[in-house]
């Protein structure tokens, strides 16, 4: 009688069995969430928000001069100044959207909130109406489109005067460029700067 020592082959490792359905879940996987997925998001949003989907950009003679969604940098007495804005190494840096993360304690907060009235008391010196809290603080963001209202009215007589145009005209730009609360009850009115200013500068200017 004899008896058989043939056994029956096995893999060479415990994990030799797994690698190829590995492999192809990996490939699976990666043409899925890294190529059809965002084609798919990529393709809707162009179809159904192609503004949004693109930036917001505005634009102006062919050229693109700004985007709704991030704030910029105005100087000019003839024009509505924008939000404070904390990022670096410029002001209203996209790439690096920050705060100044200084407490209500820092002296260096009280020092800059200083000083930003100062230069609003400089810019127009018979305001004496009180600085609204968005001309002179800094956003969490730094890219602040918007201002209040508030801010809006309080910079309207300057920019009014700088432009030799009546109040009243300046006053109904800003209600048209004025926007209401999210849904009704979300948020405050605000003024979109970009939006207003590039309006203003479509008006004739009187000496």
């Amino acid at each position: 009688m004899t008896v058989s020592t043939t056994t029956a082959a096995m893999p060479a490792t415990p994990t030799e069995g797994l690698l190829r359905p590995a492999i192809t879940l990996f490939v699976v996987l990666s043409v899925v969430t890294g190529l059809a997925y965002p084609l798919l998001t990529t393709g809707v949003a162009q179809v159904a928000f192609p503004d949004a989907a693109n930036g917001s950009l505005i634009v102006k003679d062919g050229q693109p001069v700004g985007s709704r969604l991030i704030g910029q940098a105005f100087s000019d007495p003839k024009h509505f100044w924008s939000r404070p804005s904390a990022t670096t190494p410029m002001a209203y840096n996209a790439a690096s959207s920050m705060g100044t993360n200084v407490g209500p304690l820092n002296p260096a907060l009280v020092d800059a909130v200083k000083g930003r009235v100062e230069a609003l008391h400089a810019a127009d010196p018979g305001n004496t109406a009180r600085v609204p809290v968005d001309l002179v603080t800094t956003s969490a963001s730094g890219i602040d489109p918007h201002i209040s209202r508030a801010a809006a009215d309080y910079q309207l007589a300057r920019v009014a005067r700088a432009r030799g145009l009546p109040e009243a005209q300046v006053r109904a730009l800003v209600d048209q460029h004025t926007e209401g609360a999210w849904l009704g009850f979300i948020g405050e009115p605000r003024v979109n700067v970009l939006e207003l200013n590039l309006a203003l500068d479509a008006l004739p200017m009187r000496p």
